[in-house]
């Protein structure tokens, strides 16, 4: 499908600017958008690798950990046909915390562990069972508390004036996914079209023996002692009181209101950072080591995501110098705006599902046109942050099970994005209007 937009874009482009004049624009689109994917890397680089650092310093110090302990209660209630202590549930726990804490690297390896333990209890391989579908379901739609790093990143470096004015925003909008996500599912499960109707077995359709690439294990954290909990404590405790000495006494001219915004929208990325370090300083993590050791990750994020950056940018600025775009969007508007979404904002929603790169690429694409701080630069970039990328998440995980038939996922993941976009639109307007 992806492969199929593109090349759509890119001819569409092509046949249109032949028929409208426009081919000069699209050629200079071409090499202009080229060299825009590349400056746009090296500014994100630096905001991204350190917010990836200082997630690294968090997990290291029991916030993972932390998490999967208080998620373990919730799954058991969820996945009532998984024993306690079967290893498909421990996998699933590690999974979703790490999915929340927006430690994808570490999610994939525990999800894939977790579909070839949820098949062994599979009474027809090849079917995907209830637990697998919702399973795939919160996967795919997943809540992530953590800010939205990458998306941060583009916006700052796209000249944004508040880049985490969007965290809240995304934060409802990722929920709103799951849950009519987790909702269809149940809806859907009882109907006869997605009853499990046994497979026959196939010698090349992959096993729940398949290799499996290994979760690097999460260091433990390290023990803590009273002088640093009690440090620890006390900076949160001051910084708790600096927020609310902020929104108590707001100054001449401005509301407690006003003072809440201003946190929501300047202070909650140092706050952030802040309080990430505190974790790492309770563990008794060997903080700037573990700084160093995350930021290597987050370049490697970085380098993988230049290829595709480069090649949507490219597509989508001829399909706009075209004017094919704009006439696309002309169509579409009065039928979006009336329900409150702008059509540029469109392209959005369709590739989200199909491509977490390609459309982190068409977002970057949006901020370069209208502007970070525009509502639609608002609006793109809280819908890249509102759900996962569903077609790659159904076709990996269930591909590290051999499941060939998904029942009612499908529908559901994609009713979930649905919601994700509703969400982030009516957040946006709660928000900024």
């Amino acid at each position: 499908m992806l492969n199929a937009i593109w090349l759509g874009l890119v001819l569409v482009s092509v046949l249109y600017a032949a028929f409208t004049g426009n081919m000069k624009a699209v050629a200079a689109a071409g090499f202009a958008n080229a060299e825009a994917a590349i400056a746009l890397v090296i500014k994100l680089t630096g905001f991204m690798i350190f917010m990836l650092g200082l997630m690294r310093v968090a997990s290291d110090g029991g916030l993972l950990a932390a998490i999967a302990r208080a998620l373990a209660p919730i799954l058991r209630r969820l996945f009532p046909e998984v024993p306690p202590d079967h290893p498909a549930m421990g996998a699933m726990v590690m999974n979703l915390a790490s999915n929340m804490l927006g430690l994808g690297n570490a999610a994939t390896p525990f999800g894939l562990k977790a579909m070839v333990e949820l098949n062994r209890l599979n009474p027809h391989p090849g079917v995907a069972t209830d637990s697998m579908i919702l399973f795939l379901v919160i996967n795919a739609t997943a809540v992530t508390l953590m800010a939205p790093t990458g998306t941060m990143a583009v916006r700052a470096a796209a000249g944004s004036t508040a880049p985490g004015a969007i965290w809240v925003p995304t934060l409802i909008a990722s929920t709103c996914s799951t849950l009519t996500g987790v909702a269809v599912f149940y809806l859907l499960r009882g109907r006869a079209r997605y009853a499990a109707r046994p497979q026959a077995v196939s010698n090349t359709v992959a096993t729940a023996e398949a290799p499996l690439p290994v979760a690097e294990p999460t260091p433990p954290a390290l023990v803590t002692s009273p002088a640093r909990s009690a440090l620890a404590a006390g900076i949160g405790v001051a910084l708790l009181g600096a927020i609310t000495w902020e929104i108590a006494s707001p100054g001449a001219g401005r509301s407690a209101g006003d003072a809440a915004r201003e946190i929501a929208e300047h202070w909650l990325i140092p706050l952030l950072a802040a309080s990430l370090l505190l974790v790492g300083l309770r563990g008794g993590v060997r903080i700037y080591e573990s700084m160093v050791a995350g930021a290597r990750e987050g370049l490697d994020v970085v380098v993988r995501i230049v290829p595709y950056l480069v090649v949507i940018l490219v597509a989508v600025g001829m399909f706009r110098a075209s004017g094919a775009l704009d006439l696309l969007i002309g169509a579409l508007d009065p039928l979006t705006s009336a329900a409150g979404f702008p059509a540029a904002a469109l392209p959005m929603v369709l590739l989200r599902p199909l491509s977490g790169s390609g459309a982190f690429a068409v977002m970057a694409e949006i901020l370069e046109s209208h502007g970070p701080d525009s509502f639609v630069g608002l609006l793109a970039s809280t819908i890249q942050g509102s759900t996962e990328t569903t077609f790659y998440v159904l076709t990996l995980y269930a591909g590290a099970a051999g499941i060939r038939d998904l029942r009612h996922a499908l529908p559901a993941c994609l009713i979930g994005d649905l919601a994700g976009a509703i969400g982030a639109t009516a957040a946006c307007h709660l928000f900024f209007g």
